[in-house]
């Protein structure tokens, strides 16, 4: 019999970690992390979160008063539907019906929505429905789809399709039409606004776009977290949200699926709630998924939500929303150029800036170092490399990301200028 030690003993570190494969932190996350080393904290007055994913989400001029209380029924500490509340989904439905389909005679129902707790959670269900199909994306785009394709590989066939600077960062319509043609794609998914470049498909593009999807057959799925962080060319508010759903022609026929929440335009981030719209048979799809991988939403949640999607109350959130961060877009832009950083293509959406270091003197001119310099002045950024989608590093990455880097206007205004006036004196160590 073996002695009691040895019945007793743990199995060793060693053995547990070769049962486990090594996951990477999404690019943001690491970011965080790497700072939580030095004493970051979020909140933390000293610090300033140029790299953060969230907007500010505290009290905006101009903007409805935040949600505070959430008052639990009984019925909410039982389990809710997967896809989501019935009500939650008609008040989808009738938001998407208002904003964008008014001149349309087809409207979409509940049958149309499927609501899950978070974007990402909601992108899992959607990657997890897909066929054995090839799965276009362009690059850079939002970092966590890469390990969401990853994950599937073994079923989808993921295509990289480059923007260029020469097209404003932007895939044109031609392109995504010969790419679709070329390389047979069943699916192609991108943010718009783009996470991190900023930049918009909209208008007669987006048209476009759709028409593609249908014409080929190809499923679009759209990423429109940013849908109401919406800009002019020259920096101004724009006029309102901009959506893929203004241009479905059949709700049931033509392949295109939007996904959106509270976390961005509503700035509930810690809510925890998004949504997905399209045809009823892929929304089934969504769902089925769901009682799999996550079980479904907080009831208690959706309840509350209901008033942030409120006609009057949600208009008046999304327009003080793109006055305030439009000054802070041009803040930001107008700081960067001023420190040699160039930003190009300044952003029509979301509330990030794209920019080129490479004209910084070395060292600082790589994003990383960059990265760590601005951690020793307790400011936060996001190196471009994580934004070069790459599913299982299978293509070499590509250098030149080594020299952008995502700057986030998302907190305060006050804590932004702090954050630009600590890279200012940064750079000015190193020249």
């Amino acid at each position: 019999m073996p002695p009691e030690d040895e019945l007793s003993a743990t199995p060793s570190v060693e053995k547990i970690e070769n049962t486990f494969r090594s996951v990477p932190y999404m690019g943001v996350i690491w970011v965080v992390a790497e700072a939580m080393k030095l004493g970051f904290r979020n909140g933390h007055p000293d610090w300033c979160n140029l790299g953060q994913g969230q907007p500010e989400v505290g009290p905006m001029e101009g903007a409805p008063p935040r949600v505070t209380t959430i008052e639990l029924q009984p019925h909410d500490h039982a389990y809710g539907p997967v896809g989501g509340t019935e009500e939650m989904r008609q008040a989808i439905a009738d938001h998407y019906n208002r904003l964008y389909r008014r001149d349309r005679v087809e409207k979409y129902g509940v049958s149309n929505v499927s609501v899950a707790s978070g974007g990402r959670l909601m992108l899992s269900r959607l990657f997890a429905t897909l066929g054995a199909v090839n799965v276009g994306y362009q690059v850079p785009d939002y970092t966590a789809y890469e390990d969401m394709l990853d994950y599937h590989q073994y079923r989808i066939s993921p295509v990289a399709v480059p923007t260029s600077p020469d097209d404003g960062l932007v895939l044109p319509s031609a392109v995504l039409e010969t790419t679709v043609r070329q390389q047979d794609l069943g699916a192609f998914v991108l943010s718009n606004p783009c996470n991190p470049t900023g930049r918009l498909v909209r208008g007669d593009e987006l048209e476009r776009y759709v028409r593609i999807g249908r014409d080929l057959g190809c499923t679009l799925i759209l990423d429109e977290f940013y849908s109401h962080f919406v800009y002019t060319e020259d920096g101004r508010p724009g006029a309102g949200p901009v959506s893929a759903a203004e241009y479905v022609e059949e709700i049931e026929r033509d392949p295109v699926i939007v996904i959106d929440g509270l976390t961005k335009s509503y700035r509930y981030p810690g809510w925890r709630l998004g949504w997905a719209v399209g045809p009823s048979a892929a929304i089934e799809m969504i769902n089925r998924a769901a009682s799999a991988i996550d079980g479904g939403p907080s009831t208690a949640v959706q309840r509350a939500a209901l008033q942030v999607l409120q006609p009057e109350r949600a208009d008046q959130e999304t327009t003080a929303l793109r006055e305030v961060f439009a000054r802070k877009r041009n803040l930001m832009v107008e700081r960067l150029h001023a420190m040699g950083i160039r930003c190009d293509h300044e952003p029509q959406g979301t509330f990030y800036a794209w920019a080129d270091i490479g004209s910084l003197p070395a060292p600082i001119d790589d994003a990383d170092r960059f990265f760590r310099e601005a951690l020793r002045r307790k400011v936060l950024t996001v190196p471009g490399r994580f934004f070069d989608v790459n599913p299982g590093g299978r293509r070499p990455a590509n250098p030149t990301f080594r020299h952008w880097v995502r700057f986030s206007f998302g907190p305060p205004e006050d804590n932004v200028r702090l954050g630009l006036d600590r890279l200012a004196e940064m750079i000015r160590a190193f020249t």
